[in-house]
């Protein structure tokens, strides 16, 4: 079996009485994009600042690359925290030199990677420019640049779209995935669920410092299916009500949302489609959506899952 890139082994870690980690362990694939999921308060950013080094665990281990993790390996990390770094008085290109030459970068070559991934994000004649006189998307792409420029081998992006426009969200979004095809593994943690369906092979839900699932996206999305088909029609809807053996979530003029009842099956259903007097345009499978997974595993009631309830309604309006 393959080592994976990153392994995390039964790791705990407690603030004075609060338990922010709770035995939790992962297996990160390498050259993938990685999801790490979970409310305010799950531990995920525990998790991150143990793999980055800033904290260590109370107990348990990681292991980069099959080594147990250590200083040197920090190097080799890239970490976009959603609480960005610039200094604001200072510019952008002098402060990106400044981020690769910690990375081990000589000055010469820092300040050549500087000023073409800033010319590369559209930012080159912003190089002389204080980080306080960028707009916030802007800046946001002068973190993107700090995290990546040195060609980490493991990348760890918090949030890494906020503030951005459309425009400027592609852009980091091809950026990622050409990281991604060029090698790199990336933990991407984010509230926004939509992205993560886009992007993510695996994912890790996490509450309240416990691990409650870890897998591949499909398998996770097929673990959860409740025998939901989705129809496109023309026709009396009435006549989608009247068919025997499902239950109807959605009905609308054109198109339906329905549960297979226990006893029945998909193929039944579209055999009773195809013998009624609708026309129909489309029939489907319906998986539920990693939103609606994390209600379930959280409760539907609680406020964790209300408050990502809320960031996905708003992210869908944004």
């Amino acid at each position: 079996m393959t080592e994976p890139f990153l392994r995390i082994e039964s790791v705990t870690k407690v603030y004075d009485q609060y338990v922010a980690v709770d035995h939790v362990s992962l297996s990160i694939p390498g050259g993938q994009i990685f999801g790490l999921l979970g409310p305010n308060g799950a531990g995920k950013t525990s998790i991150i600042r143990m793999i980055t080094g800033i904290t260590a665990p109370d107990s348990g281990q990681i292991f980069f690359q099959g080594q147990p993790l250590s200083p040197e390996h920090v190097r080799y990390i890239g970490y976009m925290p959603e609480e960005r770094g610039l200094y604001k008085k200072m510019k952008i290109r002098e402060q990106l030199e400044y981020f690769l030459q910690l990375k081990g970068i000589e000055t010469r070559a820092a300040r050549a990677t500087a000023t073409s991934w800033l010319e590369r994000l559209g930012l080159g004649e912003w190089q002389n420019k204080n980080a306080a006189d960028l707009s916030k998307g802007m800046q946001q792409k002068v973190q993107f640049i700090a995290t990546v420029a040195h060609e980490p081998k493991l990348l760890i992006l918090d949030e890494p779209f906020t503030g951005l426009d459309p425009v400027n969200a592609r852009l980091i979004e091809e950026e990622i995935m050409r990281l991604r095809d060029n090698g790199a593994t990336i933990i991407f943690s984010t509230h926004r669920l939509e992205q993560v369906e886009e992007f993510c092979n695996h994912i890790a839900l996490m509450n309240k410092g416990k691990l409650l699932l870890h897998d591949e996206v499909a398998t996770v999305r097929k673990q959860f299916n409740k025998n939901q088909y989705r129809i496109e029609f023309l026709g009396d809807k009435q006549v989608v009500s009247d068919l025997p053996g499902i239950m109807v979530d959605e009905l609308g003029e054109k198109e339906a949302l329905v549960r297979v009842a226990e006893g029945s099956s998909g193929r039944q259903l579209m055999h009773q489609l195809a013998d009624s007097p609708l026309e129909i345009f489309a029939f489907e499978q319906h998986l539920p959506r990693l939103t609606d997974i994390f209600i379930e595993l959280v409760g539907s009631q609680s406020p964790e899952a209300e408050a990502m309830r809320l960031q996905m309604a708003q992210g869908s309006a944004a």
